[in-house]
């Protein structure tokens, strides 16, 4: 049975579930069904630091923010809905812009502190550059700033 499907999606997503896992969208399985609102995320190891890149593609630098606390680095982006953007010659079919907030947290280590975490916003990725240092004292919580 043929599905109709709008950018290589299946408009019965919500409503037929995991129906036909197997034989479409098999790609998704790795992050699940809600995929499309996860932060992607690489991270390149170097000699002296981590280069970690998140995707957050359509968010304004205002809309991000990153924290270190307690050796945890935590990236959060949250974008509402324009109430403003509406059309008024038609009505949308299917809108699929992420509205929401998400974060993601990873552990640096006790050692590292805020001004030592640089991170640039650009083009649709955050990149960050997380040093690898000796054990220093740990700060309890810092936002670190976001050029771009």
């Amino acid at each position: 049975m043929m599905l109709p499907s709008i950018f290589g999606e299946n408009l019965f997503d919500e409503w037929m579930g995991n129906a036909f896992s197997g034989l479409m969208n098999a790609d998704r399985e790795l992050y699940g069904k809600r995929s499309k609102n996860m932060m992607k995320t690489d991270v390149k190891e170097t000699d002296g630091a981590y280069q970690v890149a998140v995707e957050l593609p359509g968010f304004d630098k205002s809309e991000i923010s990153a924290e270190l606390r307690d050796g945890y680095l935590t990236i959060t982006a949250s974008k509402g809905l324009d109430k403003d953007e509406q059309d008024k010659d038609g009505r949308y079919i299917r809108r699929e812009r992420y509205a929401g907030a998400m974060q993601r947290s990873f552990y640096v280590g006790g050692h590292v502190r805020q001004e030592d975490i640089h991170a640039k916003y650009e083009n649709g990725i955050l990149k960050l550059e997380v040093p690898k240092q000796d054990a220093k004292s740990v700060e309890q919580s810092r936002y670190i700033a976001i050029e771009g």
